[in-house]
């Protein structure tokens, strides 16, 4: 079965649940950038004129498939998180200067940011990678942690200091 190009795009936005630009669209879809932009034309077609729950919007970094403003309501209702002050402040610290090593978050924040990390891995708002070459692990947030808070992308902060 041949896949149509609007429908493969459709699910690599899915799939990767992050804003792409029209290079990486044509590189996943193997294929060229004017026909890659014009798939995503047509997708984005598609999906104004069906009554949908998701939009492909373009964002400031690329094309991103996610929830229309409407259903954000639904989204606090199903997926409540309650989150301490100082567990927030972690997450904070990780999405502004994501990736961060465990280490330096740990300096950044206390010896509380190793339980904190715990209970972000356990709701699913960061990852953990161990680094080849250290004990250390890498920290980045997840695609839930942007469609929970809401955002496209974070400024890149990484002189900011976060203490509590």
């Amino acid at each position: 079965m041949a896949l149509h190009l609007s429908t493969k795009i459709e699910a690599i936005l899915y799939l990767k649940g992050q804003p792409l630009s029209i290079a990486e669209i044509a590189e996943y879809a193997q294929c060229d950038r004017s026909t890659a932009e014009s798939g995503l034309i047509e997708l984005i077609n598609d999906y104004a004129h069906r009554s949908s729950a998701l939009e492909v919007v373009e964002t400031p970094i690329g094309y991103s498939l996610q929830l229309r403003s409407g259903f954000q309501e639904l989204v606090q209702t199903l997926i409540p998180v309650e989150l301490g002050v100082g567990a927030l402040r972690t997450l904070a610290a990780i999405a502004l200067k994501s990736p961060i090593t465990q280490t330096e978050l740990v300096n950044l924040r206390g010896s509380g940011a190793y339980q904190h990390v715990q209970e972000l891995l356990e709701l699913g708002f960061v990852t953990k990678q161990r680094q080849a070459d250290s004990r250390s692990s890498w920290l980045n947030v997840t695609v839930k942690f942007h469609q929970y808070f809401q955002l496209e992308q974070l400024p890149n902060l990484a002189n900011v200091e976060l203490e509590e």
